[in-house]
């Protein structure tokens, strides 16, 4: 199995790559290394069964950390758009796929009410993927899209919950559906009780012992039990994951845990999606080429007439309303999910799995050419519409640090009424200042992936307030690598420090040494009835002296 595991990162370094490059994203690269690598390319792994098993714990943590970001707050303040729009898209196009299935192809009812919803569901990865590439998060256009998301992700819950019960024969349909809601809801109403109670002190006593290795393990335990727990009792590992994010979605603790889990995310998620696409046949597709290309093109035409007048009638003008459908008219990673769940309860045959694999693949590599189309439709908008869409929301302000230096900064954004969001890795800290009612999370500034998930990333403000300069070091040198368009303002000492920190990528580097002492001196020499405009001339000089490396005193040093 390790030489297997060895020939699929091979081909993921090598593919994935090429496909970004290609602007089709990452997770048609993972589909494509899988089937080279496959029975259907060059045969150079025939052990799918195994891989598959450990390539499942890729889609336990996509499910953990997508419950993280499903936090009610969110929901709330999307909740038109999040409850209305997506939900009757997913029920709409659910219900004609369904119907479809059952009329058109002959699929039990058993098959046909589990395939409409999840042909029904988009790919978050992907669209996420290319919202953010095009900085249209914030947007009319991308709210939108992100809304329609959280829905769909929503509906896997209760999908999920759906495919064991569908594989008792002595239930019926109704009752399969309505067991599957109340499990939903029974869920939601245990998240909040063990959350609230026991995971939060557990989370807390971790944290304030400061061993960082602990924290990890703590974090791959919760997802990992809880996984396995909701699969001894007849459900899926997903969902227990998906139980385990909801439990720390409105947690301080939030933003370290998903630094700790994402390696193993990205890793074993894209070990999934290769594992799907060692499963196509590709002689299959060549055999009815015709066939799947015409379910392909069916399932985007649905997609495309529910979605485009639901999105004009919930207010959106006609061609972002377009953008959207074409947008999200693929199927997506949930599908692939269920339908393996579905062929593992016996639910499916291996025929109509491998037909709807493939449409759900092709449906993948037609999204960037959709999505290019879309990004034309929105750059042709009437000047009528255009004005009509919201301004982009201020990014909040990113505090590495929550100290005494980082608390006044955020006294003063708050004075001034710009949002912010500040990490620390005080718990003790983290508890008081939010009982405060500060915006303040536990995680440690120096790791990259937490400062990414409080809202880092290219077109944001970080301001590094940390009193540990070889920290801070590592934060602007990493920023930069990642996100290179981030401004980073960063705290040092000296003016030694601030130019290794300028040279590292920092738009401005401060030494608190020097700012104490102008203060000292201005007071001084406007204290003796001194010239303003001289003094602060003065003032200006030596600080361009002091940062330009020779200290500010004229024959010395660096100070």
């Amino acid at each position: 199995m390790i030489l297997d595991i060895a020939i699929l990162l091979a081909a993921a370094v090598i593919a994935v790559p090429l496909f970004r490059y290609a602007g089709l994203g990452a997770v048609p690269g993972f589909l494509v290394a899988g089937v080279v690598v496959g029975p259907s390319g060059l045969g150079l792994i025939d052990n799918i069964s195994e891989i598959s098993h450990l390539a499942e714990l890729g889609v336990v943590l996509l499910l953990f950390v997508i419950g993280i970001e499903l936090k009610p707050s969110r929901l709330w303040l999307m909740r038109r758009q999040v409850f209305g729009l997506g939900a009757l898209q997913v029920l709409i196009t659910g219900a004609i796929i369904t119907g479809v299935a059952i009329y058109g192809f002959g699929a039990t009812v058993r098959t046909a009410v589990l395939v409409g919803p999840a042909l029904a569901l988009s790919s978050t990865a992907f669209v996420l993927q290319l919202l953010a590439e095009q900085r249209m998060l914030q947007t009319e256009y991308g709210r939108a899209s992100l809304a329609i998301l959280l829905f769909q992700d929503l509906a896997v819950v209760p999908l999920l919950a759906l495919v064991p019960l569908l594989a008792l024969p002595q239930l019926t349909i109704g009752a399969d559906i309505a067991l599957a809601l109340v499990e939903a809801l029974a869920i939601l109403l245990l998240v909040v009780v063990v959350g609230r109670y026991l995971l939060q002190p557990i989370l807390y006593r971790v944290a304030r012992s400061g061993n960082r290795e602990v924290f990890t393990a703590l974090a791959v335990l919760l997802v990992l039990g809880t996984a396995l727990l909701t699969e001894n009792i007849g459900m899926s590992m997903a969902m227990g994951a998906f139980m385990a994010g909801l439990l720390i979605a409105d947690s301080p603790f939030r933003h370290q845990v998903v630094a700790e889990v994402q390696p193993f995310r990205g890793l074993l998620l894209g070990l999934f999606f290769m594992s799907m696409g060692m499963f196509l046949d590709v002689g299959e597709f060549l055999a009815r080429p015709l066939d799947t290309l015409g379910i392909l093109v069916a399932l985007i035409a649905v997609k495309l007439a529910v979605l485009w007048p639901l999105t004009m009638a919930f207010g959106l003008g006609a061609r972002t309303g377009a953008a959207v459908s074409l947008l999200l008219a693929q199927s997506g990673e949930f599908g692939l999910v269920l339908f393996s769940y579905t062929r593992q309860a016996e639910l499916m045959s291996a025929e109509v799995f491998q037909q709807l694999l493939l449409v759900v693949v092709l449906s993948m590599l037609a999204t960037p050419a959709l999505a290019l189309l879309a990004q034309r439709l929105l750059a042709a908008r009437e000047p009528a519409e255009s004005e009509g869409e919201e301004q982009p929301e201020q990014a909040p302000v990113v505090l590495a640090g929550f100290g005494r230096v980082g608390r006044r900064i955020g006294g003063v954004l708050t004075m001034a009424g710009r949002p912010y969001v500040a990490i620390d890795e005080n718990a003790s800290l983290v508890r008081r200042e939010r009982e405060r009612g500060h915006p303040v999370f536990f995680g440690d500034a120096s790791r990259p992936e937490v400062l990414r998930s409080v809202g880092a990333s290219g077109g944001s403000l970080v301001i590094v307030t940390l009193d540990d300069f070889e920290a801070t070091e590592n934060i602007v040198a990493a920023l930069n690598a990642i996100e290179p368009g981030v401004t980073i303002y960063a705290r040092a000492h000296d003016s030694e420090q601030c130019r290794t920190l300028r040279n590292l990528g920092a738009t401005l580097a401060v030494s608190e040494n020097l700012e104490a002492s102008l203060e000292l001196a201005r007071a001084a020499l406007l204290g003796d009835n001194g010239d303003t405009a001289a003094v602060e001339s003065l003032i200006s000089r030596f600080r361009e002296d002091y940062y330009a490396g020779d200290g500010g005193l004229p024959g010395k040093g660096t100070t």
